[in-house]
């Protein structure tokens, strides 16, 4: 079911609904009446170059429970634009996820301390200047051999409350002021291909799962999205608070125990930045639905794959060993497929922008 993100994802008690979402970035909800886990403390990787922004990480509900999708930075799809996080809301029956966005101001994130600059409210971490993104290094880190937009402004940010969700038992206690009401009326533009991308890389790697991980997940950070190995990839270096078992489900609600290809969110149409130029803008975009239809011919090709390996199995009654190793083939073949496919939307988003800034999008 596709959302916008003037919804609102609302997951009800003793409900089994699985909701993928590339607008809302592919948040699925299944029970919850307990928030999530407390925010990892983890180091933010440097900046890769100018104009990228600070997309702080989350706690996301998938088939197993809550996962972390890890910080990283990103190129906005539009000069000027930020970006507000998405976060978990007590709705008065159930949790609610309200979906993050980009837009001209920074809107009302529900009082959380996501850190790097977004402490609760507002954005400290940087501004836009005359086309060219600044970034205060006090709450960043920034290599100044590389980018020389910088500027320095301390912030006291006292607060050493992780709680991740507003509202609920233990829940952060804020409410929207009047200009974060007005930001939400604001116009809007919606997560990027690449943070989408990085969600479904997320969903399918277990050590992500808050079951898994206790809430200190190995990869809390990534330099660029889809970078889930090599240098740059941050550890969280502890988890945010006790870890609560019964935030997850015990098991997971496939017979198989395992994502494959197919049980994932259908992958999000790149837009390419606004030139200025109609013909150079046209190149970019056919770029960019050549880069969709490759990598939706890959996504059907292992779905049919791995259904046909399933098929072949059953015909020969495999014992139980060699489905478990065929299960284990279908996850990390499921999981590479979604790094790389993150990876190439990343490269070529970053040759399409122009130096110092965002380019085209669409607004919600």
């Amino acid at each position: 079911m596709r959302l916008s993100h003037a919804r609102r994802l609302l997951v009800l008690f003793m409900l089994v609904v699985f909701t993928y979402s590339t607008a809302s970035l592919a948040q699925v909800g299944i029970s919850i009446t307990i928030g999530p886990p407390a925010l990892p403390v983890y180091v933010q990787p440097v900046c890769p170059d100018e104009g990228y922004l600070w997309v702080p990480g989350y706690w996301a509900w998938g088939p197993y429970g809550y996962y972390w999708v890890p910080g990283t930075w990103v190129l906005p799809p539009a000069v000027g634009l930020l970006w507000t996080p998405g976060w978990w809301g007590w709705g008065g029956a159930a949790f609610i996820w309200n979906a993050g966005y980009w837009g001209p101001q920074i809107g009302f994130y529900g009082g959380i301390n996501y850190g790097f600059g977004y402490f609760g409210t507002g954005y400290v971490g940087g501004r836009w200047d005359n086309g060219a993104f600044f970034y205060n290094r006090t709450v960043n880190n920034i290599n100044i051999t590389n980018i020389h937009n910088v500027y320095n402004t301390t912030v006291v940010n006292e607060t050493v409350n992780r709680v991740s969700y507003n509202g609920g038992s233990g829940g952060i206690e804020a409410r929207p002021t009047a200009e974060e009401q007005a930001a939400e009326r604001d116009k809007r533009f919606g997560p990027t291909s690449v943070q989408t991308h990085q969600e479904h890389a997320a969903l399918t790697n277990p050590q992500l799962r808050a079951s898994e991980n206790h809430g200190k997940p190995p990869i809390a950070a990534t330099p660029k999205a889809g970078a889930f190995s090599g240098h740059g990839v941050e550890a969280a270096k502890e988890a945010g608070g006790a870890y609560r078992p019964e935030n997850n489900v015990p098991r997971p609600p496939n017979a198989s125990g395992v994502i494959h290809a197919k049980d994932l969110p259908p992958h999000q149409r790149g837009e390419a930045p606004s030139t200025g130029d109609a013909k150079q803008d046209q190149k970019y975009q056919d770029e960019q639905n050549k880069l969709y239809e490759k990598q939706e011919q890959e996504h059907q090709k292992l779905v049919q794959q791995q259904d046909r390996e399933h098929q072949e199995a059953d015909q020969r009654n495999a014992g139980d060993a060699e489905k478990q190793q065929m299960e284990q083939r279908h996850q990390q073949q499921t999981q590479q497929m979604e790094v790389r496919h993150a990876q190439e939307q990343q490269q070529l988003q970053a040759r399409q922008q122009p130096k110092g800034g965002g380019g085209g999008g669409r607004p919600r």
